[in-house]
């Protein structure tokens, strides 16, 4: 890889959802569109590589005239200069060596590369969609029909938001509405599938047992993110958790991305980390991934409403013999192919494809450029 980067061009598309996304415990509905930023660099030779970046031009630009070797190393991954905009660079170094990111990523971590690529996800759709409607009933059937649709399209695990009592309900309602769409989903998915729930911090530590308490025939496999982290707090969850007999494990990370979370993850209070994808990264996600791996914690790169996260963390998971769940935030964009990612009973089948295995139409991806984009080479860098 002796190549020069030439041109570099950035723009937005918009994704669309099958539907809404309403509120979680914070914030308010999370809507139908997506915005998918795609920062592309282009060789000498013509080699190209796509991917995530909310880099400035000025600071992306930096990579004009720069050589490959420089941008990527094979045992590494991509230096810290680089790392805002190291996803385009992950795909370039794929489409030049012809491998999978999974494969370059595998290498690094000294992980064997799997002969077909299948990454367990879930379904993370079921937000609050239902605070207009007046019944616990109603409320709960809505959610259900709504995780039979994910069903549909293959999934077997299902992250169901909670707390409504934290913002949107008075307390006592919203919790009692919590448990019992919970109940409704775990009918409609049935005994075999992982339930995961996340109360984005709206709950405290009493409001948690109480919901896991009046949940525990449903087998909740993961509490992600139930209050603000909190070490003493953790550690009375955890045993309250023990001495109830359930199997529940605690996630947590997504959020401010505490530093903490992973002497947590170490001693054991915290059992899956969930960094986010983007903002923690992708080199840095196989350093984590590595000491999480040796301490036997879980991975859960955290991600949503990019689009481009469901497929970038599916790449971590050969890397990492700790990764648990994809987070798949169902998406259509249009110029963007992600078509040969599948998912087939609860896991996806990444394309063993160069690179991220994505296909990125270029008269879509440049009439964004124009339009409200940028594009910069070496005859016109800032």
């Amino acid at each position: 890889m002796t190549d020069k980067i030439t041109q570099i061009e950035w723009a937005c598309l918009e994704g669309r959802r099958p539907r809404s996304a309403g509120s979680n415990a914070r914030l308010g509905d999370h809507g139908i569109a997506v915005r998918v930023p795609l920062l592309r660099v282009t060789t000498a030779d013509g080699a190209t590589g796509f991917g995530h970046s909310w880099a400035s031009q000025e600071e992306a630009s930096k990579l004009l005239g720069q050589s490959v070797p420089s941008l990527f190393d094979a045992a590494v991954g991509v230096p810290d200069l680089w790392r805002s905009v190291e996803y385009p660079l992950w795909d370039l170094a794929g489409n030049l060596t012809d491998r999978p990111v999974y494969a370059l990523a595998a290498k690094i971590n000294h992980r064997p590369v799997p002969r077909i690529c299948r990454v367990p996800t879930y379904d993370t759709s079921l937000y609050f969609d239902d605070l207009h409607l007046q019944t616990d009933e109603e409320a709960a059937a809505l959610i259900a029909a709504e995780a039979l649709e994910g069903a549909a399209r293959g999934h077997r695990a299902f992250k169901i938001k909670v707390g409504r009592g934290a913002r949107w309900m008075p307390l006592e309602e919203g919790t009692r509405r919590d448990i019992a769409v919970i109940r409704a989903v775990r009918a409609a998915v049935g005994p075999d599938a992982a339930l995961l729930l996340d109360a984005n911090n709206g709950w405290n530590l009493n409001l948690t047992k109480r919901v896991l308490s009046g949940t525990a025939d449903c087998r909740i496999h993961w509490m992600e993110e139930a209050f603000h982290e909190d070490s003493v707090l953790y550690a009375d969850l955890r045993a309250w958790l023990q001495a109830q007999g359930l199997s529940t494990l605690i996630a947590d990370g997504e959020g401010d991305a505490s530093p903490a979370a992973l002497r947590w993850a170490r001693e054991g209070l915290v059992n899956v980390i969930q960094y986010d994808v983007y903002g923690h990264g992708f080199t840095r996600w196989l350093e984590t991934g590595r000491q999480l791996d040796g301490w036997g914690a879980g991975s859960a790169p955290h991600h949503y409403g990019v689009h481009t996260g469901n497929y970038a963390a599916c790449h971590l998971a050969p890397a990492l013999s700790g990764f648990t769940y994809a987070e798949w935030d169902e998406t259509a964009t249009s110029g963007l192919d992600g078509s040969e990612y599948r998912i087939v009973d609860g896991s996806i089948t990444v394309p063993a494809r160069p690179g991220f295995g994505l296909s990125l139409d270029s008269g879509v991806f440049e009439q964004a450029v124009e339009q409200g984009g940028w594009r910069a080479d070496l005859q016109n860098a800032p």
